[in-house]
């Protein structure tokens, strides 16, 4: 399919696609470490392991995709421009009789693509990872138990069982000389062990003890003086310490209207009732008549960036494009707070949904189609050369031309 493509569209998307990509893959990153070193402070008091720590990361992608997304497409178009502009292709072009709506075709074709890719991307895929990630958080911190001990320190790692150990390695899950006394059924069990190692288990959701050489005594009746006492000797065991009860779970999906993908917001307002929210307060149909909205108007607003920063990625030559960037930087910046300012307007009931979310992005979509088209039009004509009358020349005698 994109052979089929003319030979100029071809190359203009040749020459864009790789800063595309290298932006949206650079924001990706610093977005996520961001969240990172948050995460990570989280977890390492919990004990999760570094798998949930990844789990989560890739639960906050779809977020952080729809912020990089619009950044990264007029971050690829602008340089793809400006490179041509300086390279003096625009003016091959131009002396080609290609205007500039002809060169931006290939590119907001290609926002037309990303703004139906993030329909997807807000109805579909942002709510289920939300959900996943607000799941996932919560159980790592709520059910999660530290396998990280301090010499001669006494972990109760649960109701009825308690862990010490006389040395502790200083990753806090080698041990030496472990004690380990538990009560089960009403009889005493006591294992001792000189070596010890502390593990996570993600697939028992689980903390693993593993001994070495060890002894386990057992009292059926530890309270009855002289009651008989069993002695095992084992080489190796896996004690399973439990991170958490087995019933503890997260509430269900669809208790914020953030967590609802767009076909269960279409079912919500078509049923024409509020939902009961995760704080016990109702959602109502305003707010979910404005979060539909919301994400329409961020999907429908994408195609219309390659228009603005084309117009402003086409600047006079050997000039720094730097108070283009920061313009553009400052429009992308504050037309997304001025749609979120609008959502949360639109979700109060302080504005009707179309005046607080539809009339700024008709606003902005008409400005970027305008600006461009006065662009493509001072491009037109810095390409008509004009005629300029030169001096009279002095005619031979005779009236002829020599």
């Amino acid at each position: 399919m994109f052979r089929r493509l003319p030979t100029l569209d071809r190359y203009l998307l040749h020459q864009m696609l790789p800063p595309f990509f290298v932006a949206l893959g650079t924001m990706m990153v610093a977005l996520l470490l961001e969240r990172l070193l948050v995460l990570f402070n989280h977890l390492a008091s919990s004990g999760s392991s570094l798998g949930t720590l990844l789990t989560l990361l890739a639960d906050l992608m779809p977020h952080y995709m729809g912020l990089a997304v619009p950044a990264a497409l007029c971050i690829g178009v602008f340089i793809t421009i400006h490179r041509m502009s300086e390279h003096n292709e625009l003016d091959a072009l131009r002396a080609g009789h290609v205007s500039l709506l002809r060169v931006t075709l290939p590119f907001a074709a290609f926002g037309v693509v990303l703004g139906l890719l993030s329909v997807m991307l807000y109805g579909y895929l942002q709510p289920l990872a939300r959900y996943n990630y607000r799941q996932g958080f919560y159980l790592a911190r709520h059910t999660g138990w530290a396998p990280h001990l301090q010499s001669g320190m006494m972990a109760v790692t649960s109701r009825t069982s308690v862990l010490t150990a006389d040395e502790v390695g200083p990753g806090g899950s080698d041990l030496k000389r472990v004690f380990i006394r538990e009560i089960k059924n009403g009889e005493l069990h006591i294992t001792t062990a000189p070596r010890g190692l502390l593990t996570i288990s993600e697939q028992k959701r689980a903390t693993e003890l593993d001994l070495w050489d060890g002894y386990t005594m057992m009292a059926k009746h530890p309270d009855v003086p002289g009651t008989p006492v069993t002695m095992t000797h084992f080489d190796h065991i896996t004690r399973i310490i439990e991170r958490g009860p087995t019933s503890y779970s997260y509430r269900h999906r669809g208790r914020d209207e953030r967590e609802l993908t767009l076909l269960e917001l279409v079912s919500a307002l078509n049923a024409a009732k509020d939902i009961k929210g995760a704080d016990g307060d109702n959602i109502t149909l305003t707010t979910l008549r404005a979060e539909f909205n919301f994400r329409l108007a961020r999907a429908f607003i994408i195609p219309f960036l390659p228009l603005l920063t084309v117009a402003l990625a086409v600047g006079q030559k050997r000039r720094r494009a730097l108070g283009q960037q920061v313009a553009l930087a400052v429009v992308l910046v504050g037309f997304n707070e001025l749609q979120l300012f609008g959502n949360g307007l639109a979700q109060d009931g302080n504005l009707p949904v179309w005046l607080a979310l539809w009339v700024p992005d008709g606003l902005f979509a008409a400005g970027c189609v305008g600006v461009l088209l006065w662009k493509a039009e001072t491009f037109s004509r810095g390409g008509r050369r004009k005629a300029t009358p030169g001096p009279a020349k002095a005619l031979p005698a005779g009236g002829a031309q020599p």
